[in-house]
């Protein structure tokens, strides 16, 4: 089973207009509502692809009700925590020329809850996956991540972490499956600035030096560049298409590498699938359907 954990999920108020006036009223012309967080979408596109995962994570109040509801009307198995105090956030994406956004703080989450959590995890078995990914609340310890892969080690799990900075380099001793840094995070962790496949290569290298298994590394327009465990290169470009949102693209990519590589265990069937569904959620008001993905793996 893929379980997927969203430290401090939102909901994501999506507005749209035509420009964005400061010190004035603004008025919308699309309005939506999306259930966010960087586990959540994993689970949400895995879904999409009909791959089953467990959305773990913390709700409050009812924002939390709201999204632990509305998650679940999506299909995707949850089995969040409900916390005491608080709510948990929503975030504003505003949508004029460019985006701006305004994301929420979130609930404080306490140590006996954080417990509650470990004490989930603990019922991870051998060949299970555990996805993290995303920033850490500020009532949450900073070395949450090597926390929980240290307690899960010796059971064998497979992790994927979608993280930047430190939070990314502290984990890599516990060998992780899959990391997904795009190609600026590569650089800002090893403070260089890259500019061709060489350098981002040679320095997707080195995380694997450091103890990841796989490096993925998302490019934007630019597709994407895999080095598998195997030591072997693969690239690719993406689908030609009108990007409208992206927001989960990332995301997306983790859900969509993870559908293919667990049917067929091949990695650049599982790269191409992956950069489909990138590719997807970017051209997409929400996240990836599988009949775009589908659409879009052909054209690769």
């Amino acid at each position: 089973m893929i379980y997927t954990v969203t430290f401090n999920p939102a909901l994501d108020y999506i507005v749209r207009l035509d420009k964005l006036s400061l010190g004035e009223v603004n008025r919308s012309e699309y309005e939506a509502v999306y259930y966010g967080g960087k586990g959540i979408n994993v689970s949400t596109v895995l879904n999409n692809l009909a791959i089953p995962s467990v959305a773990l994570g913390f709700v409050a109040g009812f924002t939390g009700k709201e999204i632990e509801d509305g998650v679940k009307k999506l299909g995707v198995q949850t089995d969040f925590i409900h916390l005491q105090d608080g709510m948990s956030r929503i975030n504003v994406k505003i949508k004029a020329g460019e985006e701006t956004e305004i994301n929420g703080k979130g609930p404080h989450i306490s140590q006996a809850e954080l417990e509650q959590l470990y004490q989930k995890l603990d019922r991870l078995q051998k060949g299970d996956i555990l996805v993290l990914a995303g920033t850490i609340p500020a009532s949450l310890p900073a070395d949450i991540y090597e926390v929980i892969l240290g307690r899960l080690e010796k059971k064998e799990v497979e992790f994927v972490v979608d993280a930047t900075g430190d939070l990314l380099k502290n984990v890599l001793k516990y060998h992780p499956f899959l990391i997904k840094p795009n190609n600026h995070e590569l650089g800002e962790l090893f403070g260089v600035t890259l500019e061709n496949d060489q350098q981002i290569e040679q320095y997707a290298r080195k995380l694997q030096d450091m103890g990841a298994q796989n490096v993925l590394i998302s490019m934007a327009a630019d597709g994407a560049m895999l080095i598998t465990k195997e030591g072997e290169m693969y690239r690719i470009g993406i689908a030609k298409g009108k990007t409208v949102n992206s927001v989960g693209a990332g995301d997306s990519m983790v859900a969509g590498f993870l559908a293919s590589y667990t049917k067929e265990q091949n990695y650049q069937k599982a790269l191409k699938y992956g950069t489909a569904a990138g590719g997807a959620t970017a051209q997409s008001e929400g996240l990836a359907t599988i009949g775009l993905v589908e659409k879009l793996y052909k054209l690769l």
